[in-house]
């Protein structure tokens, strides 16, 4: 038996940190990046003895947003649960999670292939603070502890690093789309963590043994680390070893996990119900007919409108409804309207030729209407450009004469980059097609 023989057994537990004025459980300001540490703090996030929770009721609405868009079927009837285990980070001795009635459970999401992911569950809980070694002390940082936290755990239906990427991209695009939370991972708001496993033939059942990776703030990362752990214990398994169910880190400049502690089963954290907080009936905090009909345009349904309503590519409704999703649309409406061209307006957007960012959809057009007025690039000048352009941009030309059809658009977009949004989009199209052929 080979490695490729193996049959990886891939599962995601994603964090999402949402962005509320409150902390989960107390009235301390939850935005905590690059504050002086510990001055957000009081007896409830500190652990102290007697201290009393009360549930931040819009982390649990935005919770809802997010199971609600996963397709999840939310328990009505739920509560919060203590999760007991010894750490640092935890002064009390246990985090306040949910483990018995989640909020949402049994959901979906979709991958770009088509391929559906189950969602096992979501659930809201409290973040713990943040732990450093300086100068080989340990120090804690209090203003991160009890920052409202969903985890979004899947079931095990990812099959490769690609896949899994692919999957927490879209649960990142889906939570930027609800506007719960920024989700920025450089200030840790998202995290992710994978478990990973591996079985000798598809029909086995699932393996007893897991091992997870922690704490991986980047998709890249992700991909990377989930493809060294493969490798790793197929070796294992091809020399006849065991592989231990562990917890791992992931070193991102070696590319390499590396072995933290023994992974818990969850008998282990002695979950019981949260003596200090009562029962949620989820139907009574809210109209939860209405928060499902409010729900914004979801990210794929965008996409999927730019291409049905605009016949913009694959590539280009990607970008725009991703990047634009608030100004995007109304931007090639007002195009069509001005009788400027779908092609050239989504071009213009994606390239940046103006910020649409720091423009109204209308001052966009508008600029592109006056630079429609000025004489546009042709000819030799735009011959030069297109070359330049192609020597430029190796692996966009690799792409496309790979059947990539989406590298074709890319290259024309840094073309009209190049040439400022003033080269003439029909003859680029012809020469750029050419001059490819070549």
């Amino acid at each position: 038996m080979t490695k490729k023989e193996f049959t990886p057994v891939i599962g995601l537990e994603i964090h999402i940190e949402l962005e509320t004025k409150r902390k989960m459980f107390c009235d301390c300001p939850a935005d905590h990046f690059n504050k002086e540490p510990n001055t957000q703090t009081c007896p409830v996030c500190l652990g102290l003895p007697g201290a009393l929770p009360v549930p931040n009721k819009e982390a649990i609405r935005r919770t809802i947003l997010l199971a609600l868009a996963l397709k999840c079927r939310l328990n009505k009837s739920t509560w919060f649960d203590r999760k007991n285990y010894f750490y640092p980070d935890l002064p009390k001795g246990y985090q306040i999670s949910q483990f018995f009635r989640p909020l949402g459970i049994k959901g979906q999401i979709n991958l770009d292939d088509g391929k559906a992911i189950r969602i096992k569950e979501i659930h809201l809980e409290e973040d713990t603070a943040k732990s450093l070694i300086v100068e080989k002390q340990r120090q804690l940082d209090f203003n991160k502890s009890g920052v409202p936290l969903i985890e979004v755990v899947s079931e095990p239906d990812l099959k490769d690093a690609s896949e899994a990427k692919n999957y927490a991209q879209k649960i990142h695009r889906l939570v930027k789309a609800l506007k719960i939370s920024s989700a920025d991972m450089e200030k840790g708001q998202m995290r992710l963590e994978a478990n990973i496993s591996l079985k000798k033939s598809p029909q086995d059942p699932l393996p007893n043994y897991k091992v997870e990776i922690k704490n991986i703030n980047s998709f890249r990362y992700l991909h990377d680390a989930i493809i060294f752990e493969i490798n790793r214990q197929a070796k294992l398994l091809l020399a006849g070893k065991r592989v231990p169910q562990e917890t791992r880190g992931y070193n991102a400049a070696k590319k390499i996990t590396y072995s933290q502690r023994s992974k818990e089963e969850a008998y282990e954290y002695r979950y019981f119900p949260e003596p200090d907080i009562p029962p949620l009936r989820l139907d009574k905090l809210f109209n939860l007919k209405e928060l499902a009909q409010k729900l914004p345009k979801l990210p794929e349904e965008a996409k999927q409108n730019l291409q049905d309503q605009y016949g913009l590519t694959d590539y280009q409704a990607d970008i725009i409804s991703r990047k634009y999703p608030d100004k995007g649309e109304e931007t090639l409406k007002i195009a069509v309207e001005d009788k400027i061209t779908v092609s050239d307006t989504a071009n213009a957007i994606i390239n940046r030729v103006y910020p649409l960012e720091k423009l109204t959809p209308k001052e966009f057009v508008n600029h592109l209407k006056k630079a429609r007025s000025i004489n546009l690039i042709s000819g030799q000048d735009l011959a030069k450009i297109i070359q330049k352009t192609i020597k430029n941009q190796p692996k966009a030309v690799a792409d496309y004469k790979l059947g990539k059809k989406t590298a074709f658009d890319f290259l024309i977009g840094k073309v009209q980059q190049e040439a400022k949004g003033k080269a003439d989009i029909t003859q680029t199209k012809k020469l750029l097609a050419s001059f490819l052929k070549i």
